[in-house]
């Protein structure tokens, strides 16, 4: 096999590994650059398929490798820097896909719980996306002081719908966590409730956890709950 043999059988073997479509002269001289013609290029492909490293499938003007080419592969390949490189830069974006949906699965579980445990609004930030998703709209609606104002429910819930994330943005949330009662929230429809909110980070991302309800919630179990809840997300 000589070079020429050796640099179309590589090209053979590099598109049909990628695409799984035979390969044919054109082909191979539109996008491999070979500076010769089809009618040359045919003649090195015959000579390759008589040697047992290509065969042609069913009718097709294309070719394929056989074993045998893949062998020659096998046998004389190097794994260099440049594909290490390649490999794993490949492996942190699977990693890092595969982490971020599994972190969304373990928000939306906890936000659950917490919500059932506080009798509350719960919520949390994606990850990936700016924008936070809550639990519990009928936790709140059940709330006596919301039933007799249903307009200071549909208010909240509007909120909710369209502007907490940048509500949460704007907010000072240290890595203690932040409580705002009443008053004390920057837009006047949340004044009728209170916000916690604590910063959580897991598999390498990070966003706020929190809870919102009525003024006259449970400060201390809620803050607890909040926090546990965050300790059980980092030990899943």
């Amino acid at each position: 096999m000589d070079l020429r043999q050796r640099k179309i059988l590589e090209a053979i073997l590099e598109s049909f590994i990628k695409n799984a479509m035979p390969v044919g002269s054109e082909f191979l001289r539109e996008f491999y650059d070979f500076d010769v013609s089809p009618a040359t290029i045919r003649n090195e492909m015959a000579a390759l398929e008589r040697e047992g490293y290509i065969m042609q499938p069913h009718t097709s003007a294309g070719r394929i490798p056989t074993n045998r080419a893949y062998r020659m592969l096998v046998d004389q390949m190097s794994i260099e820097k440049k594909l290490l490189e390649r490999v794993q830069s490949d492996m942190l974006k699977v990693r890092r896909d595969y982490y971020l949906k599994k972190t969304k699965e373990k928000l939306y579980d906890t936000v659950s719980i917490l919500a059932g445990v506080t009798d509350n609004i719960s919520f949390a930030t994606l990850p990936d996306k700016d924008r936070v998703f809550y639990i519990g709209i009928s936790n709140l609606l059940k709330k006596p002081e919301f039933l007799l104002q249903p307009e200071k429910a549909s208010q909240v819930i509007e909120i909710l719908e369209n502007q907490l994330y940048e509500i949460l943005c704007d907010l000072d949330i240290t890595d203690k966590g932040a409580i705002y009662i009443g008053e004390e929230n920057i837009l006047q429809e949340f004044q009728t409730c209170s916000l916690l909110a604590v910063p959580y980070q897991y598999k390498g991302f990070t966003g706020v956890m929190g809870i919102l309800g009525s003024t006259r919630m449970d400060y201390p179990y809620n803050l607890a709950a909040l926090k546990t809840a965050i300790r059980l997300l980092l030990d899943q």
